[in-house]
């Protein structure tokens, strides 16, 4: 699985490199055509490529730096925001144009075809298919591919600027046939992937968090990824995640990036403090009129190994959690993961309620369902699943990584009313 891993990242970032060539190879056609002066046009193409160099460098630095601000910092909006929706823009982009390259060459493979099996020149000039090699319909082509391949670069930005923040409240009416009768009609709320950083401040977090407790759920639970590489932000996401009030409580499971982060004691403590109750490996009752629903959280499990982090990887999800499971009651699991839904559906494990996948974040799945790069790593994208007895669902999270940006995956809060079944 590693090795698989590593391929797919080399063959994007080739495919990004081959994207950077050909968008700088159309912008110099461009200014062939829209500047004549050939001094001025190399003077900006000198200060195009300086920008370039700056910015991939400051993406670079990104990496190596530690400090992260939970504010929107000027950096981030001058130099971080705009490569990066240049980047999935131009990415995008080059897919496209390859797609109308494809077809404009297969359309002219079949006319060359076409004319190898006439008899004579005559007969073959006579006798092309109407239109297919018309000036006009290749001029249409061509100014179609133009508007397709710059619609991305508008996606990139309207997905910068609106997507990421276009919240959607989803409402999911569960059936559960183990539901004790005093939790019929019982409201949870959950909250995911929060990436606390630039472009999910605390002061957004806040109005999630606002917006959440306006939704008056019974419980309300976290499933992880509270912050992404810094652990010197997660004092500011447990202060922003420290109002979210509901009757029976706030409850969470960790995410991998608190694990990568060297952050799972630290903020479970901090969470602790503040009355919200991380789950590792453990279980809670919740108690009305004498019944009991019952909570199980866990720890991010997984089974791929990828470079430093394969000292994370477990042999089996959900080890021991057999003995943390009741009988004649429902199970609700919180994992951060959705891949363990398989071996909870196993183990009788009525609901489980994940995240990690933030939807896809960057997707077209609108047009295909396998066009989501969440799909390299689970089967359980989104929404919601069911095998047998035994429900899944996978929520989109708030926040972002890699790119500020979410298209077709916008951020969400999952309201859950449970029923008993019949």
């Amino acid at each position: 699985m590693g090795i698989t891993r590593s391929l797919v990242i080399s063959v994007i970032f080739l495919i990004f490199l081959a994207s950077q060539l050909y968008w700088f190879r159309r912008i110099a056609e461009w200014g062939e055509k829209l500047i004549p002066n050939r001094q001025l046009r190399r003077a900006l193409a000198g200060a195009a490529a300086i920008i370039y160099i700056l910015l991939f460098a400051y993406q670079v630095a990104l990496f190596r730096h530690s400090g992260t601000p939970t504010r929107l910092t000027w950096e981030a909006a001058v130099f971080q925001a705009p490569f990066q929706a240049w980047a999935i823009g131009s990415l995008l982009g080059f897919g496209l144009a390859m797609v109308f390259w494809t077809g404009d060459r297969l359309v002219r493979l079949g006319i060359w075809g076409y004319r190898k099996a006439q008899v004579g020149r005559a007969s073959a000039a006579n006798n092309d298919p109407p239109g297919l090699a018309s000036a006009d319909r290749r001029r249409f082509l061509e100014q179609t591919a133009k508007v397709v391949t710059a619609a991305p670069f508008v996606a990139s930005v309207y997905g910068l600027l609106y997507g990421r923040l276009d919240l959607e409240t989803t409402r999911q009416r569960i059936k559960l046939p183990r539901l004790p009768k005093a939790f019929h009609g019982f409201r949870i709320a959950q909250l995911s992937d929060i990436h606390i950083g630039p472009f999910m401040t605390a002061k957004e977090i806040r109005e999630f968090v606002s917006i959440t407790n306006g939704l008056r759920s019974d419980l309300i639970v976290l499933t992880g990824d509270f912050i992404t590489w810094d652990p010197e932000t997660q004092e500011d996401v447990v202060d922003a995640l420290a109002g979210l009030q509901a009757p029976f409580g706030v409850y969470g499971c960790l995410g991998n990036h608190e694990r990568y982060a060297d952050a799972e004691d630290s903020i479970t403590q901090m969470f602790a403090l503040r009355g919200i109750r991380m789950l590792r490996s453990t279980a809670a009752a919740i108690q009305s009129h004498g019944e009991t629903l019952h909570l199980i959280g866990v720890d991010f499990q997984s089974r791929a190994r990828s470079g430093p982090f394969t000292r994370f990887t477990v042999r089996r999800y959900l080890e021991g959690v057999d003995r943390l499971i009741l009988p004649d009651t429902a199970n609700i699991l919180l994992s951060h993961n959705p891949n363990t839904f398989d071996r909870a559906a196993e183990l009788g494990i009525d609901l489980s309620l994940a995240g990690h996948t933030h939807g896809g974040q960057v997707t077209l799945e609108f047009i295909h369902p396998d066009l989501s790069p969440s799909r390299l790593i689970t089967d359980y994208v989104r929404g919601r699943f069911q095998k047998g007895a035994a429900q899944l669902y996978v929520n989109r999270g708030i926040g972002t990584i890699g790119v500020p940006i979410r298209l077709d995956a916008p951020p969400e809060i999952t309201l859950f009313e449970l029923v008993r079944e019949g």
